[in-house]
């Protein structure tokens, strides 16, 4: 229990009197005798109410809380948590409240001021924003009860648990399911050539046009439409995309608010997103993790729940990429030809490892390389020189940048298609590039 302002001042008020009264008295101030044992006597009459006021307060029972969050958070995305507070005094109720939010999500409008009223609840809320990944658990809710006598308020910790997952941020993929795929695409930067036929595959029912088949046309949707009607088809080109994502340290730079590991993670969702809606089979693998984990290729929508709870949990490690191992480990699970996306970033000591580990892989598989390139070195090499520092920084940031154009021309050189991109280009780079080899029939 803590006193509160009213009893402190009280105190403090009761306590100046009787400091001034005892320095009258012995500069030898003649006072009123009845005037220092009132003062005392208010004094023991605050403690006595203090302390039955304490007393009546520890009898009080807590007030009920109910949270109501959502399961699942975006990371880096605010998003608000209810708590519902009713009790069963027969006086309104002035309370403070504050509930434990795990480490690794910030929050805003925290403590709060409620105000109950006999006989009905109060819905309050605040703002919770994900700094991390992973599993989050909620315990505990704190709140600070007042005394019927307002001297006093108890802090009472009530157990309250809740869970909840935070999942890498790509809730635009969800926003573009509602609008058409090639619009939503368009946005994105994507451009998609269409290509018709009479492949395998039904595509749609259109209208009849000048130059289709007679075999074209839909004989019932023509009869319900009163005009003709023509199928569509389109050559069926399903494979699978396998992504084997870097989890070593090279990934834990930082430019933003999230790591080139993140912004990795979300490219890899959006990719899976357009790949399944295309009708391919989606597969994940890391290397260089802490807990490694691996995800068979398997088409439908359905895949991507399986994948992001597969991932949502996954962080960076400090360990060092090991490319030959993780080439070994995808050779002997995927047998089946497969797109393999490769995302890390190259740095000159992974030349010769890198480079044999691709050519393994490309023996059985069609091999993307994708090399994150951090911000700080473009604007490095934009930046005005004016210095001595500030020419060396320039100079070293050319030659790094050269070395690295270099090892990815040696790459393409051998018929391994690198992307050379900045962490927020990352995803919209790898769907065009996807959607350029699908189109062409190339994979």
């Amino acid at each position: 229990m803590k006193p509160t302002r009213l009893l402190l001042l009280w105190l403090g008020v009761l306590l100046a009197i009787g400091i001034v009264l005892g320095a009258l008295q012995a500069l030898d101030v003649a006072l009123p005798a009845f005037v220092p044992r009132v003062n005392w006597g208010l004094l023991l009459a605050l403690l006595a109410l203090a302390v039955l006021d304490a007393i009546r307060l520890k009898q009080l029972p807590s007030p009920r809380v109910n949270r109501e969050m959502p399961g699942s958070l975006a990371l880096g995305r605010w998003s608000d948590v209810r708590l519902t507070v009713e009790h069963d005094f027969a006086h309104p109720l002035h309370i403070h409240l504050f509930d434990h939010v795990p480490t690794g999500l910030s929050f805003e409008n925290l403590p709060l001021a409620v105000e109950l009223q006999p006989g009905q609840h109060s819905v309050v809320t605040y703002r919770l924003r994900p700094l991390k990944r992973g599993h989050f658990s909620f315990e505990h809710c704190e709140i600070n009860l007042p005394g019927p006598l307002g001297l006093w308020t108890d802090k009472r910790v009530l157990s309250l648990t809740d869970h909840s997952r935070v999942y890498p941020d790509f809730a635009r993929l969800y926003g573009g399911q509602l609008l058409a795929v090639d619009n939503w695409l368009s946005q994105l930067g994507v451009r998609q050539r269409q290509r018709r036929g009479l492949g395998l595959e039904f595509h749609q029912l259109r209208e009849f046009r000048e130059g289709d088949s007679l075999r074209q046309i839909d004989w019932k949707a023509t009869a319900r439409q009163r005009t003709p009607i023509a199928r569509e088809y389109q050559d069926e080109r399903d494979q699978q995309i396998i992504f084997m994502l870097d989890c070593g340290r090279r990934m834990r730079s930082q430019d933003d608010e999230l790591s080139h590991f993140d912004h990795a993670l979300n490219a890899c969702l959006l990719l899976s997103y357009v790949a399944l809606r295309q009708g391919d089979a989606v597969g994940f693998s890391t290397f260089a993790s802490d807990t490694p984990r691996y995800l068979a290729p398997v088409k439908g929508t359905g895949q991507l729940n399986t994948l992001l709870n597969t991932v949502y949990d996954l962080n960076s490690s400090q360990r060092s990429a090991d490319y030959q191992a993780a080439a070994t480990q995808l050779l002997a699970r995927q047998k089946r030809r497969a797109l393999v996306v490769l995302v890390t970033n190259l740095r000159d000591e992974d030349d010769e490892e890198l480079f044999t580990a691709v050519k393994r892989l490309g023996q059985q598989h069609r091999v993307l390389v994708a090399s994150l390139r951090e911000n700080i070195l473009d604007n490095l090499r934009e930046t005005p020189v004016q210095t001595l520092p500030e020419a060396l920084a320039y100079c070293a940031t050319v030659d790094y940048l050269n070395a690295r154009a270099e090892r990815h021309e040696r790459l393409s050189a051998h018929g391994v298609p690198v992307l050379d991109t900045l962490p927020g280009e990352l995803g919209t780079q790898m769907v065009t590039q996807y959607l350029s080899w699908k189109r062409s029939g190339s994979v």
